[in-house]
């Protein structure tokens, strides 16, 4: 699901007639501070099955013309090990979690741009987790702390007052506390990092 939704919104983005604008000219010595935004994964909102009330918000503050921090609120849910690859298990029901996991995050962001509008960027989210079972008892309670590692590139419209920016991420779970049994028997088997996580995240600048 995710795949289709980035391939329709990078689709529509290159056959935009609007013109693409670098990430800030040199000459240049005025560049606005804030942005506020969010990423196209709310789409996945629309699905039928494995809806995963995803909501996110972001705040943004350009330090210096190439450096930016932000603070990402987000909530999701998910039926399946973070860890599982794409290929065969992805989202299979036999690797389904007996319910799924909640979380509330809080990220902090650093993003360098190096060229134009190529970017690396690293996230630390906490996160609260719910663990709820298969008929919506909440089973406990658990914390976990999720790094992405990003690549992508900013294009900007309308005046660079709006942005897209496609990306490719590595995510890593260093920090996990114990998780129920039967969640912690399919989780287990699959690593604490997913390599290959698309993002394409928007936001208006200000």
């Amino acid at each position: 699901m995710q795949i289709k939704i980035i391939a329709f919104c990078l689709v529509f983005m290159l056959a935009s007639n609007f013109q693409l604008n670098a990430q800030y000219i040199k000459q240049d010595n005025m560049y606005k501070k804030y942005f506020i935004g969010s990423t196209f994964f709310l789409l996945g909102n629309l699905a039928t099955t494995n809806k995963p009330d995803f909501v996110q918000l972001n705040l943004g503050y350009r330090l210096t013309r190439n450096d930016v921090v932000s603070l990402e609120l987000k909530t999701w849910k998910y039926a399946w090990s973070l860890g599982i690859p794409y290929g065969t298990s992805f989202e299979v029901p036999e690797e389904k979690f007996p319910g799924y996991i909640k979380e509330y995050g809080v990220a902090l962001a650093y993003q360098r741009f190096w060229w134009k509008g190529f970017y690396t960027a690293i996230h630390i989210m906490n996160a609260r987790q719910t663990f709820v079972d298969d008929i919506d008892n909440k089973i406990k309670n658990g914390y976990q702390m999720l790094n992405t590692y990003r690549v992508g590139y900013q294009f900007k419209f309308f005046n660079k007052r709006f942005f897209i920016e496609p990306s490719i991420a590595v995510t890593h779970r260093p920090i996990q506390t114990k998780m129920p049994e039967s969640f912690a028997q399919l989780n287990d088997k699959w690593p604490k990092y997913f390599l290959g996580e698309p993002g394409l995240h928007f936001g208006f600048i200000f």
